[in-house]
């Protein structure tokens, strides 16, 4: 083959080359768009599910951890006065 057919080769294949690379990324980029606005929408679906149904259980869920905190800041004492107990009891 001459030069000139290599070169002209070689031409086109890096238009080939950059083409298809130019269509990847347009592929990659209408498939970021719809995902973004799938998220989108997710996002407004979820601000509404915490505004309707999750906010107005916030003061019992204090409320229950409050509690908890009771609980579990007692039981080291507990368990120190279990361990005393099962000392003293036989074998």
């Amino acid at each position: 083959m001459s030069s000139t057919t290599l070169t002209v080769l070689s031409v086109i294949l890096a238009l080939v080359i950059v083409a298809v690379l130019a269509g990847a990324l347009v592929l990659v980029r209408a498939r970021l768009a719809s995902t973004s606005t799938t998220l989108a929408t997710l996002a407004d679906a979820l601000e509404g599910v915490e505004s309707e149904h999750l906010a107005p259980l916030k003061p019992a869920v204090e409320a229950i951890n409050a509690q908890f905190a009771i609980i579990t800041g007692a039981l080291p004492g507990i368990a120190a006065k279990a361990a005393i107990v099962a000392e003293r009891r036989p074998s």
